[in-house]
C-alpha cells in the first residue's frame, strides 16, 4: 500500500514539475512576444532627449522647481515625457555644461510645442541671501516653448533648452524678484557655437555675436569663459562688452560651421 502510494505522489510530482515547465515557457514566449511587440511600436516612433543649459548670471544661484515636461504632437495631442523633476541650479549648467531634464517617445510628425511645468519652490540666492521668485499668472500653466519641428519614425532627436538666467530674473519696484523665462529651444545638430576666454578673469563681460541683422548674447563666468551655443552657420561680428573701467572689444568676419564650436581664444580686454 505504502508503495503504491508512493508511485501515485511521484507520478502526482511529475504532473506538477510537467505543469510548472509548462506554464513557465508560456509565460516566457508572452514575454518575449510582449518585448517583441514593444520594439516594434518603438521603432515606428521617434525619440526625443530635452536637456537643459545656461548663460552665466550674476547671482549665487537660480533655483527653479521643474516639475514636468509636455509635448504638443500631432492634433494638438499633449505627450507628457518622462521627466527628471526636481529643484536644479540653473548656474550649475553654463558654457557648455548641460543636463538632461526629459526624454520620451513620440508619434513621427511635427510638433509644435514644450511646455514645462514649474512648482511654487522658484527662488534666487543674492549675497547669501534666498529670495522666493513670483511667476507671472499667466504662466503657471507652465512654459511654452515654440519648436515646430518634424520628427522622422526610429530617429533619435535632442533639443536644448538654453535658459538665460541673467535676462530670466526680474528685480520689480518693490523689491521681490519675479522669474520671466527667457528659453531658446537650440537643435544642436543644426547649430555651431562659438567660445573664447576673456582676460583679465573675474570681469563680468556680455559677448554678444549678430550675424543678419540677428543677434546671440550670453555672458562670460568667473574664471572669464564663455560659449554662445546653438549658432546658425553664418559669419558672425562678436562684441565683448565688459565693466567698466574696461573696454568694448569688437571680432569680425568669425565663421560658425553646423557641428563645430569656434574658438576665439584668449581674448584681452
Amino acid at each position: 500500500m505504502k508503495k503504491m502510494q508512493l508511485i501515485q505522489n511521484k507520478g502526482l510530482m511529475r504532473n506538477v514539475t510537467r505543469m510548472f515547465f509548462l506554464m513557465t515557457v508560456g509565460l516566457s514566449v508572452l514575454l518575449v512576444s510582449a518585448c517583441n511587440k514593444d520594439d516594434e511600436n518603438t521603432k515606428e516612433k521617434a525619440h526625443l532627449s530635452v536637456r537643459m543649459t545656461d548663460a552665466p548670471a550674476n547671482y549665487d544661484a537660480v533655483l527653479i522647481d521643474l516639475q514636468a515636461v509636455e509635448v504638443t504632437g500631432n492634433n494638438g495631442g499633449l505627450i507628457i515625457l518622462n521627466t527628471n523633476a526636481g529643484i536644479y541650479n540653473l548656474l550649475n549648467f553654463s558654457n557648455g555644461l548641460d543636463t538632461l531634464i526629459a526624454t520620451g517617445y513620440l508619434d513621427a510628425g511635427t510638433i509644435s510645442q514644450i511646455r514645462l511645468i514649474l512648482g511654487p519652490d522658484n527662488s534666487v540666492i543674492v549675497d547669501n541671501v534666498a529670495y522666493p521668485l513670483s511667476t507671472p499668472s499667466a504662466q503657471q500653466s507652465g512654459l511654452k516653448l515654440q519648436v515646430h519641428q518634424t520628427f522622422e519614425p526610429g530617429v533619435a532627436y535632442m533639443l536644448l533648452l538654453d535658459f538665460d538666467a541673467n535676462q530670466s530674473v526680474i528685480l520689480t519696484g518693490n523689491g521681490k524678484y519675479q522669474l520671466k523665462p527667457v528659453i531658446r529651444v537650440i537643435d544642436a545638430a543644426l547649430s555651431g557655437s562659438i567660445k573664447g576666454h576673456i582676460s583679465p578673469s573675474g570681469i563680468m563681460s556680455m559677448i554678444t555675436a549678430t550675424s543678419g541683422g540677428i543677434s546671440y548674447s550670453s555672458a562670460s563666468n568667473a574664471t572669464g569663459q564663455f560659449l554662445l551655443p546653438g549658432l546658425p552657420a553664418g559669419i558672425y561680428d562678436v562684441i565683448i562688452n565688459p565693466e567698466i573701467p574696461y573696454t568694448q572689444v569688437t571680432i569680425t568676419n568669425v565663421a560658425v560651421v553646423t557641428g563645430v564650436s569656434t574658438d576665439l581664444g584668449l581674448i584681452v580686454i
